[in-house]
């Protein structure tokens, strides 16, 4: 009997934990066991009428910040109500795996190849016991979009190529730069010359917050965050999505931006990012091109309303189209929680373009039927 009274709460448990209609930023987002969503930094994508969420798996502590159990899962059918799906790359055990159990990996975004018929996951990856210093990308592929994924490798990316339109006058220091105070007139001219581009060169282009895209002719991209956070760089990856081409662009140098996501519409590229002040909230910035290759035109902050110049307490993460809604785009952020990162909550807004820049407004509730009214 006790079984059977068991059985009826859960069930009915489950019933009032997926009837969720609306979206409601920056609350405790409750999955269909009534459990708070664990899919930090994440992304999205569609397959086959269904929405899989992938983000960092956190735990309670500080040591929650690193990754301990690794990237979690979840599935929908609507977007307002997620199932649970479990770990979907474990981290690894062995303590020479680069993916052992304390390392830092953040950001996992995964795509499906179309010519290999693998799912692709990138993400950010920092080596256990060595702070930030890594700064590689790594990958992981898997036959189906619930895993199990499976580590492939990490990379510094470009490494020994120069980017895109590179001035051969930059491929060499010019004075003594190790000597610029930092945050100069003169070390930031230096950055923008490619002091850093210059410095990885041997071994690679850093990459820390990142994204991907891919592109309507299935071209994919690395958007990353490099040359110590100072500059985004766009490296375009190989047709099976798991290397790069040695074709990359610097994007904003010197500018300071972290957190890149990226959609597009109308024929434009746009890209909203944050600035960088650790796990602290700060005013987003938003970029607009008509090749994702550049030139991006700087468009300032897309937020609108109170709290604007905090990204309404939050970063951005990615941003991905709704299904069978034409236009309709959702920008997904973080508000983090670094003390305790599994109380970390998201921000989900609808973006519109007024006046060909993005806009987020805040809302305390929305649902889809919302933005198709405005």
């Amino acid at each position: 009997m006790k079984l059977k009274y068991s059985i009826i709460i859960s069930l009915v448990c489950s019933f009032i934990y997926s009837q969720n209609n609306y979206f409601i930023p920056g609350k405790e987002w409750k999955d269909t066991e009534g459990v708070h969503i664990n899919a930090h930094g994440g992304g999205v994508i569609f397959v086959s009428g269904t929405y899989y969420w992938y983000g960092e798996f956190k735990t309670a502590g500080p040591e929650g910040n690193t990754a301990l159990k690794g990237v979690s899962c979840y599935t929908s059918k609507d977007l307002y109500n997620w199932h649970n799906e479990g770990i979907v790359l474990k981290v690894e055990e062995d303590p020479n795996s680069e993916i052992t159990k304390g390392c830092i990996l953040e950001r996992p975004k995964v795509v499906f190849n179309k010519k290999t018929g693998k799912y692709v996951m990138w993400f950010h990856l920092e080596l256990k016991g060595q702070g930030y210093d890594a700064a590689r990308a790594a990958v992981a592929i898997s036959d189906t979009p619930k895993g199990p994924f499976k580590f492939k490798k990490s990379y510094r990316p470009n490494k020994g190529i120069w980017p895109m339109d590179f001035k051969d006058e930059f491929k060499s220091a010019s004075g003594n730069e190790s000597n610029l105070k930092s945050w100069s007139p003169e070390w930031l001219t230096a950055i923008r010359n490619g002091m850093l581009v210059r410095r990885d060169f041997d071994k690679g282009q850093m990459s820390r917050d990142m994204t991907i895209y891919v592109d309507d002719n299935a071209k994919a991209y690395l958007i990353h965050s490099s040359e110590d956070n100072l500059t985004l760089h766009i490296s375009e990856l190989t047709d099976d999505y798991l290397d790069f081409t040695e074709k990359w662009r610097r994007v904003a140098p010197a500018g300071h931006n972290e957190a890149p996501a990226i959609f597009k519409k109308d024929g434009f590229y746009y890209m909203i990012t944050s600035g960088c002040t650790g796990w602290d909230p700060n005013e987003a910035r938003s970029f607009k091109s008509k090749s994702i290759w550049g030139p991006w035109e700087a468009l300032g902050n897309p937020c609108v309303g109170k709290d604007a110049e905090l990204t309404f307490h939050s970063q951005s993460t990615y941003i991905f189209p709704v299904q069978g809604k034409k236009d309709q785009f959702i920008f997904m952020a973080d508000r983090w929680k670094p003390d305790n990162p599994i109380d970390g909550s998201y921000i989900w807004l609808p973006i519109i373009i007024t006046n060909g820049k993005p806009v987020l407004n805040w809302f305390d509730k929305w649902n889809l039927l919302d933005f198709e009214r405005n």
